[in-house]
């Protein structure tokens, strides 16, 4: 199954992401960088956005992005930055795994 990289330094959330995608069978690690060999990441915006971002903007794997509803300037950014799929945090919180599968279909 593939790996994902979960960025969040929120670790409540990040941890409940990792259960999520975990019991959906992929292996996920959670972390504040980027892990070499990864065939996803999924980026919390919701803190250090601007710094994320631009971080995230030139990798080769493809990004999964959630934010806060109340950014709407954030969600604008990510889009600008060519990130694959850009959620608010809360359909994250209900979807994970049916957008990562969708983010990795993407990829291929």
């Amino acid at each position: 199954m593939a790996r994902v990289q979960i960025l969040s330094d929120d670790l409540l959330f990040g941890s409940k992401l990792q259960a999520q995608l975990a019991e959906a069978g992929y292996e996920v690690g959670l972390g504040l960088r980027v892990e070499p060999g990864c065939d996803a990441v999924v980026a919390d915006l919701t803190h250090d956005a601007g710094g994320r971002i631009d971080t995230l903007a030139g990798i080769e794997v493809p990004v999964l992005a959630f934010y806060s509803h109340v950014e709407g300037d954030v969600r604008d950014l990510a889009r600008a930055a060519g990130f694959a799929i850009v959620v608010p945090r809360s359909r994250i919180a209900r979807e994970a795994p049916v957008l990562v599968e969708q983010l990795l279909a993407t990829a291929r």
